[in-house]
């Protein structure tokens, strides 16, 4: 079966870094838009980042844009964020998500098909 296994979250000073990796198995994504989402308690799931199929289109969140870095080896089929100048507000649980159309619906969770199960993300002040 389709399996996205997120990896890489942690708890980190505000200023820090983090670099998230998604890995999937089961089918191949290089023709599929992949995404990070995230949730934080008692708040609504929120979208992070999208990546294209090729990797040459990219899209971000206005809280995360200058900071993270999506990226994707599609040889590997595995996508990954690069979190830079993290802040506590970017604490919260990390959601990979791939299977998605490259399109106006990008930052909508109902695009994608697949999701991973999380990996926390915490930043102290």
């Amino acid at each position: 079966q389709v399996q996205l296994v997120e990896s890489g979250g942690g708890l980190v000073q505000a200023g820090g870094s983090l670099r998230l990796s998604c890995a999937a198995s089961g089918r191949t994504f290089s023709r599929d838009a992949m995404g990070w989402f995230r949730q934080a308690p008692g708040k609504e799931r929120e979208f992070v980042a999208a990546i294209n199929w090729s990797g040459g289109n990219t899209y971000y969140a206005d809280s995360v844009k200058g900071r993270f870095t999506i990226s994707r080896d599609n040889a590997e089929n595995t996508v990954y964020l690069q979190m830079n100048s993290l802040k506590p507000e970017d604490t919260a649980v990390y959601y990979c998500a791939a299977g998605g159309r490259y399109g106006p619906g990008v930052t909508d969770t109902w695009e994608y098909d697949y999701w991973g199960q999380g990996t926390q993300v915490t930043v102290s002040s």
